[in-house]
């Protein structure tokens, strides 16, 4: 029920404006790693909701927190009830704009190295964040990834002395996404 509300949600977003060449993709791929002393931890959603509008550079990404899958099964159940609560805070989600400098030709093939501005939401707190990126361009079609580190203080979230040496204080993210164009 609650993803079929959110998915209808981001169909919303994506109808905003007609006449915007949009693409989209509910595939797309985030990962994080935390490299502690102690102990590496990994996780991977490949159900990310995206959408790219080429003509206003804007990009939209939204993934379910209870979607992120781990090696062990009781990291997973940590992650969602102590340390990221999915029950309260069910989605992360950045909305942003590729930054004024960051120039891409959309029709054509190439590699663009960009920055992207906006809002990263997570764990119901909303930074403002630039972040790298790179658009693969090829026979038309519309490749995106991403990689930075994210400070889990700057979002809230507590790690109990117990186990603060077995995650890192700045969590690695990677995004990957294969666009699609957007028919009405």
């Amino acid at each position: 029920m609650k993803k079929t509300i959110f998915l209808s949600a981001v169909a919303l977003l994506m109808v905003g404006a007609l006449s915007a060449q949009k693409f989209f993709t509910r595939e797309g791929k985030i990962s994080f790693f935390s490299d502690a002393v102690v102990e590496k931890i990994e996780a991977h959603n490949n159900t990310a909701t995206t959408v790219l509008d080429t003509e206003t550079n804007r990009l939209e990404f939204a993934v379910l927190i209870k979607g992120f899958q781990f090696e062990k099964a009781l990291m997973q159940e940590h992650f969602n009830e102590n340390y990221m609560e999915s029950d309260q805070f069910p989605k992360a989600s950045f909305k942003g704009q590729l930054t004024p400098d960051s120039q891409v030709n959309w029709k054509a093939d190439g590699v663009y190295q960009v920055k992207v501005a906006g809002s990263l939401s997570i764990h119901g707190k909303t930074q403002q964040v630039t972040l790298p990126a790179t658009f693969t361009i090829k026979s038309g079609a519309i490749q995106g990834s991403s990689s930075f580190q994210v400070a889990v203080a700057d979002y809230g979230i507590e790690i109990p002395a117990v186990v603060r040496d077995n995650i890192a204080k700045e969590i690695n993210i990677k995004v990957q996404a294969n666009y699609q164009i957007f028919n009405k």
